[in-house]
């Protein structure tokens, strides 16, 4: 539909130039949909989530029994993003897309594009910090889930980017499935009949009570403000990725240069944190491989390989979509863990889950937001496709003839 609209379009602008504007209005309305699924995409997609599924047995078995101090934590993070660095230049000199990425760069656009993206995603990380040390990992896990309907709000917020009813059901069932694999929503709880209609043995009903005080100020409102925070930046980030502002051409800005950009921003942020912290002080007195093994570099690695994914999900099949990889994630990670003989099990609510998931994503796939023809647009209306009828005065001569 999208095809014969914008050819249909472009024919009749060469027949009656004078109709550009409209034609131009048209154009822009029809951008606002959401843009199909390529292969390239849902490759990239599977990548994220096998690394995100991967991810956390690595951190638990490579660096949370070894490295158990902020400041360890907080050189983890440094290393990891220069290796994140590292990597996404070498990756950009060898696409040969050097020259044309850098082209027109700028301290000034740096800070524009990835300068609030990074000042956002260390807003986010303190806020989720904040909200895991006040909340129980239940009401943790199912406030954290918003971050998908924040990143669609954003989006359609700064990109004007709308979704159909059928996407904001799916959007609804990814945050289902999500819970359900978090064990959060048990079968019982779905299936009518069931032995109970608690969810997470009974304990739902008291974890998803919001008190108020401290719990509140310091646990419910900041990982609510993660959540938002994730959505905004992811917004932003898709709109430098994608769109010509990202770089001052068409095209948007290249995703390794814009990783890149992330990359500098996060560690100068982090140093300067550094330099007035208790963690930087730490480092000074023990080393700033403190608590360090050589198995450490591992997860680092495979986050750092993560970082640059993110950047291409987000570039080619977006911030919104970019969910569904981290749910199908989450779905992996259990069944990994399940296979390794960890002690969590391949359950009937993951199962669920996953299938849920991937329901949601092909809906979100096969419904794409459809923006309404324009009544004055082209002399004419544009419906399915086809090119616009005769003027009622010449249907009125036909029928007279």
């Amino acid at each position: 539909k999208f095809q014969k609209l914008f050819s249909n379009t472009i024919i009749f602008i060469k027949i009656q130039d004078t109709h550009l504007p409209k034609a131009k209005h048209l154009i822009k309305q029809t951008m606002t949909a959401s843009a199909p699924l390529t292969r390239q995409a849902l490759g990239y997609m599977l990548i994220l989530a096998v690394q995100f599924g991967v991810q956390p047995i690595l951190t638990k078995r490579y660096i949370t029994n070894t490295c158990n101090t902020s400041a360890c934590r907080s050189s983890v993070v440094l290393v990891q993003e220069g290796m994140k660095f590292v990597i996404a230049s070498s990756m950009l000199l060898a696409s040969g897309q050097w020259k044309n990425a850098v082209s027109g760069w700028s301290i000034k656009t740096w800070i524009s594009v990835a300068g609030i993206p990074s000042a956002l995603y260390c807003i986010q990380n303190l806020a989720s910090l904040l909200a895991y040390q006040n909340l129980d990992p239940l009401t943790f896990n199912v406030l954290n889930q918003t971050k998908t309907l924040s990143a669609a709000l954003c989006c359609f917020i700064i990109m004007k980017r709308k979704q159909s009813q059928v996407q904001l059901v799916s959007l609804f069932l990814l945050l289902l499935a999500a819970l359900v694999i978090e064990g959060v929503i048990t079968l019982d709880f779905l299936i009518p009949g069931g032995s109970s209609s608690s969810m997470d043995n009974g304990s739902i009903g008291s974890s998803m009570t919001l008190a108020s005080g401290r719990r509140l100020t310091h646990g419910v409102a900041p990982v609510l403000l993660a959540s938002f925070l994730s959505g905004l930046a992811g917004a932003l980030s898709q709109k430098n990725l994608q769109s010509a502002s990202g770089c001052g051409k068409s095209g948007g800005r290249n995703s390794y240069l814009f990783s890149m950009e992330l990359c500098v921003a996060s560690m100068l942020i982090l140093s300067a944190s550094l330099l007035t912290s208790e963690d930087g002080y730490t480092m000074r007195k023990k080393g700033f491989f403190d608590q360090w093994s050589t198995q450490t570099i591992i997860p680092i690695f495979s986050n750092a390989m993560g970082g640059i994914v993110v950047g291409l999900v987000t570039k080619h099949a977006g911030s919104v979509r970019k969910g569904f990889a981290l749910v199908f994630g989450i779905f992996l990670s259990g069944i990994i863990q399940g296979m390794m003989g960890e002690k969590q099990t391949i359950t009937k609510e993951k199962m669920l889950g996953g299938t849920i998931a991937a329901l949601s994503l092909l809906m979100h796939c096969t419904h794409p937001y459809i923006p309404p023809s324009s009544s004055d647009t082209l002399n004419g209306k544009v419906q399915n496709g086809r090119q616009p009828g005769p003027k009622r005065s010449e249907k009125k001569a036909k029928k007279e003839d």
